[in-house]
């Protein structure tokens, strides 16, 4: 078999530890890595280059019942210029989840509460993913402020503001949920 196409069979990464039953196979590996054809991504992680230009993973095939949120979803909505440098990922808290060791990805451990608010279905470069709405997106923003910062989170809520398809009411049963209404208040009255 071909090291490329077991790859890509795979997601398109794979880790050399799980070709150590198999030398043919791990001497091609390296060899593919030194024409170009395989990317060495960190010690012992390897993958296809065009699936690295991917942006997006099959989500529910790597955290069941996950959903993408912060940096994936605000990239997203194109909310920020900040580029996501994990998949974001929201589950319930106390859940246990084991990740692979690639695509990096970034758990966020929810209450129920939070968790289920503005959960839509969207398609992805190619992949059914659950994702928070643009209104839950813009107050998670505002409620992880700190977190990410004050400037990234102004940011979110100026481009969402400028967005002919923004809902105002939604934003605020979901701020007032979320108990973050009277600073998204005192932002948009601030910025308008």
């Amino acid at each position: 078999m071909n090291v490329c196409f077991y790859i890509k069979s795979q997601g398109g990464y794979i880790r050399a530890k799980d070709l150590k039953d198999n030398r043919p196979m791990y001497d091609q590996l390296l060899s593919e890595v030194a024409k170009g054809n395989v990317v060495r991504l960190r010690n012992g992680i390897y993958a296809l280059p065009d699936e690295m230009a991917k942006t997006m993973v099959d989500v529910e095939t790597i955290v069941p019942g996950g959903i993408l949120c912060m940096y994936s979803a605000w990239a997203y909505y194109e909310l920020t210029t900040k580029l996501p440098p994990e998949i974001c990922i929201a589950i319930e808290k106390k859940r246990k989840v084991t990740l692979p060791a690639y695509p990096p990805i970034s758990l966020y451990y929810w209450s129920q509460t939070t968790f289920e608010l503005g959960v839509v279905q969207q398609e992805i470069d190619g992949y059914k993913v659950k994702i928070y709405d643009l209104e839950k997106s813009v107050c998670d923003a505002v409620k992880f402020r700190n977190k990410i910062g004050i400037d990234i989170s102004s940011e979110i809520l100026k481009n969402y503001l400028k967005r002919p398809d923004k809902n105002l009411t939604r934003l605020n049963e979901y701020a007032k949920r979320m108990r973050v209404a009277n600073i998204i208040n005192g932002l948009i009255d601030y910025m308008v």
